[in-house]
């Protein structure tokens, strides 16, 4: 099975799906003969022609609104919004076109686009390029929402959106474009060649959206997780011994709300990891679903491991971010509680 990095995954599935649908196309900013700025189009526009994977003037809106007007005619637009951060002069047609198109219609018209940004921190991007805006979406009726940590699950969910009859925002960890980061930053990141799910298999496949994945099994506390946040979760448990349940969400909008119970349930513990801000992040969601569906199950409060409710800053990238000590800490809180 050939080995790829998250890039060349993501790239392999609208490759496929491009040569399976000739109504896929791709466009936005740079992803034609530059193949992005990250180059998860590169080889695109030269093997399927300037008419299905092409460049789009720097409006962000003007791409969601074209990809609309596309899809509603029958073309599966798969789009680039450069970074997520600047998803939002496009914000008014992904919430009030996109997402309202079948139930506005009665189910005449239906919208299958894929909006893929790269999304999160750990770059040295700065306030304009580290954002995690995926609340922002789940709080949409209308809208599926995606993040996948690794390669062999954004190929899989990456095809599962683009053919999807309907909107799927497909959030891309770009810090785990090269290899699956732990959040320690000293050291070298180990590449996706070397681990077992930079496997990737070459053709078609999908992996359903809605479904997450247990990473790691364990009985002492759930850790829930997304993203990059999953393998800092995952080294957290390791450095502290800590016998943790890590689950990997995948999917947040559906969200896969069994497997969270049956795991809280089983362990009485939850910790909750993501990036983006404490106030109005989507941990908090997670949080009240299962103060909801497990409260005579908890053996403790549930706790939240975040971002800070700043912009994201530059000079305090590693304080901002999410990394092992601090989820370590929190799992230590819990047992304790």
């Amino acid at each position: 099975m050939a080995r790829m990095t998250m890039i060349e995954a993501v790239r392999s599935a609208m490759d496929v799906s491009m040569g399976r649908d000739e109504d896929v196309v791709v466009f936005g900013e740079d992803v034609g003969y530059f193949g992005g700025v990250f180059r998860a189009t590169q080889g695109l526009q030269a093997k399927y022609g300037k008419t299905r994977c092409f460049d789009a003037p720097i409006n962000e809106s003007g791409i969601l609104g074209t990809a609309i007007g596309m899809a509603a005619h029958g073309l599966k637009p798969c789009v680039e919004i450069q970074f997520a951060d600047y998803m939002y002069p496009a914000y008014d047609q992904i919430t009030q076109e996109a997402a309202r198109i079948r139930y506005r219609s009665n189910g005449d018209f239906t919208c299958p686009i894929v909006v893929r940004m790269p999304t999160g921190g750990g770059i040295f991007g700065g306030q304009t390029h580290s954002q995690s805006p995926e609340a922002l979406f789940t709080h949409v009726c209308g809208l599926k929402v995606v993040v996948p940590s690794n390669p062999y699950d954004a190929k899989g969910l990456l095809i599962a959106a683009i053919e999807d009859p309907d909107p799927v925002m497909f959030l891309e960890p770009k810090r785990l474009y090269n290899g699956p980061f732990d959040g320690h930053h000293e050291k070298p990141v180990t590449p996706w060649s070397r681990h077992d799910l930079g496997e990737v298999p070459e053709g078609h496949y999908t992996i359903p959206i809605g479904k997450a994945e247990i990473r790691r099994s364990g009985g002492a506390v759930t850790v829930v997780a997304y993203g990059t946040m999953v393998h800092v979760a995952l080294a957290a448990a390791e450095e502290t011994g800590i016998d943790a349940e890590v689950i990997d969400l995948r999917s947040l909008l559906p969200l896969d709300l069994d497997t969270i119970v049956q795991s809280v349930k089983k362990t009485g513990r939850c910790v909750v990891v993501h990036e983006a801000t404490l106030t109005s992040g989507f941990g908090a969601e997670v949080v009240s679903l299962v103060q909801e569906h497990c409260f005579y199950s908890l053996e403790a409060p549930v706790v939240r491991v975040t971002g800070w409710d700043t912009p994201y800053p530059h000079a305090q990238e590693w304080d901002y971010f999410p990394g092992p000590a601090r989820v370590g800490r929190a799992l230590k809180e819990v047992m304790e509680g």
